[in-house]
């Protein structure tokens, strides 16, 4: 398998295991996240004072880059 189909076999995974949206998929890969680390940045109801993984992907990137501009990316 290739290192890129690998890859993005990576992101699919992580974003049907985290229940992700395209768009906070496309955040996370502009931050440089990498998908096999979500299990540690995710919520899992016993960590009460951690954001669900969604928000923190967005509250990161409003920080970094500003608001999310929705389209492609080149």
């Amino acid at each position: 398998m290739s290192k890129n189909l690998k890859n993005t076999q990576n992101w699919l995974n992580a974003k049907k295991k985290y229940r992700l949206s395209n768009e906070v998929i496309e955040m996370a890969k502009q931050l440089g996240l990498n998908p096999k680390k979500f299990g540690g940045l995710a919520n899992h109801k016993q960590e009460r004072w951690k954001q669900p993984l969604p928000d923190f992907i967005r509250a990161l990137y409003e920080k970094r880059f500003g608001t999310f501009r929705s389209g492609k990316i080149e």
